[in-house]
């Protein structure tokens, strides 16, 4: 379980396809903290660590992905997908009496949306999203949503898209700096919302 606060940003050292594909990460975290088989929000996805050390450039650490979670994430896509060099949204396990800063989020991907407009307003900057048709009854205004990891808040909705302002902060400590339209966006919806829309289905 996360909250969607970011703590660090990590690079994507390799990639490698052997059954799963493969990433090495590089991080700034005490690397002799992270035990195997820990989990570790990347961009929102949940995944967990096989294999980790330290070389003379970087503390780095090895992840699998299976193609189910490859099918609903942007992990491979044309326009946003992991190579050497991208820059990964990172947040370790939530533990008991860690403060919830954002949110719950339980780190699987319920779907991608895409950076349609971006606009600054003051030193903030407003983004709308597209879609996907199937989420949005479940994201309301003032509403909490996890995009690529981080906990923010719904500033407008409509049927087809949904918006999200920025401020300077989460964009110094996140990689939300270098977002780009077209850019293809993991999205997690706040699991009460399913769970309220779940129960209202029950009802009727």
């Amino acid at each position: 379980m996360f909250t969607g606060i970011i703590s660090d940003i990590g690079t994507v050292l390799n990639v490698q396809r052997s059954g799963d594909l493969e990433f090495t990460i590089g991080c700034n975290y005490n690397i002799t903290d992270i035990t195997l088989g820990a989990s570790i929000s990347h961009n929102g996805v949940c995944l967990t660590v096989k294999d980790k050390g330290i070389n003379k450039e970087h503390k780095w650490y090895k992840v699998t992905v299976s193609d189910e979670t490859i099918n609903c994430t942007n992990l491979i896509s044309l326009q946003s997908g992991w190579r050497v060099g991208s820059l990964i949204n990172l947040e370790r396990s939530l533990k008991v009496g860690d403060e919830l800063g954002g949110h719950i989020v339980t780190g699987h991907i319920d779907g991608v949306a895409t950076v349609i407009e971006i606009e600054k307003i003051g030193d903030s900057t407003r983004v709308c999203f597209l879609g996907p048709h199937d989420l949005i009854k479940f994201i309301a205004k003032k509403g909490s949503i996890a995009l690529n990891g981080t906990s923010l808040t719904v500033n407008n909705t409509n049927e087809a898209q949904f918006e999200v302002n920025l401020i300077p902060h989460t964009k110094q400590t996140t990689t939300w700096d270098h977002i780009q339209c077209d850019d293809i966006i993991n999205i997690e919806i706040d699991p009460i919302a399913r769970y309220v829309a779940k129960l209202n289905e029950l009802r009727a």
